[in-house]
């Protein structure tokens, strides 16, 4: 996947707030569906419970796809950047090393969508733990371990 031109614009001017609610997303380098091994998803998902368990974040809703993630949060004690930085980084190094191997394991940066005060939280939790059912992974919601 070729990098987006400006791009990195995007990170300018971003701006997160304790309190508000954010939409994140994050993408596996090369869309590998590295998370259809659930044992690896696992894993990340102890990196968000961290996240949560040192009260950085308020975690709403998450969902780990094969090759990405969603997670919306209230953010309570850190920047989206220092969440993201630390989330991506603790995954990647315990990932890799259960993989015995080095290198790159997300994508450059995440995308995030700051919700509204007042904005209703249940659509964007209902989209999220959707999200298999819709890429046809299950057949109903429960079923998806991750």
């Amino acid at each position: 996947m070729l990098p987006r031109p400006n791009s990195h614009l995007l990170r300018r001017g971003r701006f997160s707030e304790s309190g508000r609610a954010y939409l994140i997303t994050a993408v596996v380098h090369q869309r590998r569906p590295m998370f259809s091994d659930w044992n690896l998803g696992r894993l990340l998902v102890a990196e968000l419970k961290r996240a949560h368990d040192q009260e950085r974040v308020n975690s709403i809703a998450w969902v780990i796809m094969p090759d990405h993630f969603h997670w919306l949060v209230q953010i309570e004690e850190c920047t989206l950047s220092q969440l993201m930085q630390t989330t991506k980084s603790r995954s990647t190094l315990t990932i890799n090393r259960v993989l015995n191997r080095t290198g790159a394991f997300w994508q450059t940066g995440y995308h995030d969508r700051a919700i509204r005060g007042g904005e209703d939280l249940r659509p964007f939790a209902r989209y999220i733990v959707a999200n298999p059912l819709r890429a046809g992974l299950v057949e109903q919601i429960g079923d998806y371990p991750l």
